[in-house]
């Protein structure tokens, strides 16, 4: 799948700050960047600090006043098999060195205050079956509901308020697959199908022997999301980090399919 992806923003910055970026698509076995282009409006430095081993693109620009940042890329999305139901899960001593940081606690995905409830409601299910048990458990009893969450909300507080957005879908499925002993981290994304279209927060599971990507919202199909970051939690994801202070304009993001390519 070929994919068009698109992402504009407008902030005004009160003073001269620096300021990272994770708005551009990661390069991967499972997706290629065939071409983009990052433009800044007054033009400013980029310095890249991209990674390496995970794929990830990350800009540091220096930025003031009122400043433009525009991405968009072409994407081609390999054939991935996300299925969960009957990927086993691995134990500890099989499990990649890498996945060993997705079993721990994290600022929003306080996992270990879950344990007696992942015990008690899905202690008989083991690996992918679990995770798919506990996406059911989450659309079933939180809505989707912008307000209710802010940038402080914990998957604790979505347990308890059973309502919020996809950060808060995706951290508190998050936190019970580590407290079942699953590997489970976040994963920023542009989405298609998404509506209204925004970057997406998903989770991606190791069972089976492999990462498998999940929609916690099931409001996009995972097909059709490009990768841009993963981490822990929304902390390590979020697609801007402003060092200093600024104030919102506008902000819009567009994911289409190019067909006829390949």
């Amino acid at each position: 799948m070929w994919l068009d992806v698109q992402a504009r923003l407008t902030y005004d910055f009160a003073e001269p700050c620096e300021t990272l970026l994770l708005i551009e698509a990661a390069r991967g076995a499972d997706q290629a960047v065939h071409a983009e282009r990052l433009s800044l409006s007054p033009e400013g430095t980029v310095a890249r600090l991209d990674d390496s081993l995970s794929g990830e693109r990350r800009a540091v620009i220096q930025a003031q006043g009122r400043m433009e940042i525009a991405y968009e890329a072409t994407v081609e999305v390999t054939a991935r098999d996300h299925t969960l139901k009957g990927a086993a899960a691995s134990p500890i001593r099989e499990l990649p060195g890498e996945a060993l940081r997705y079993l721990r606690p994290s600022r929003y995905c306080p996992s270990d205050r879950f344990e007696r409830f992942v015990a008690r409601e899905f202690g008989d299910l083991a690996g992918g079956d679990k995770v798919e048990a506990i996406l059911d458990w989450i659309c079933a009893h939180v809505d989707y509901e912008a307000g209710v969450s802010n940038a402080s909300t914990t998957a604790e507080d979505t347990f308890a308020d059973r309502a919020g957005v996809c950060r808060d879908f995706a951290h508190l499925a998050i936190s019970l697959c580590r407290a079942a002993d699953i590997p489970a981290r976040a994963v920023s994304a542009y989405a298609w199908k998404l509506e209204p279209a925004d970057l997406h927060a998903v989770v991606e599971v190791f069972v089976g022997g492999r990462w498998r990507l999940a929609d916690a919202t099931r409001k996009a199909p995972v097909e059709g999301l490009v990768r841009i970051a993963s981490g822990a939690d929304a902390a390590d994801i979020a697609f801007m980090t402003i060092f200093g202070r600024a104030e919102l304009v506008s902000q819009s993001f567009a994911v289409r399919e190019t067909p006829g390519r390949g």
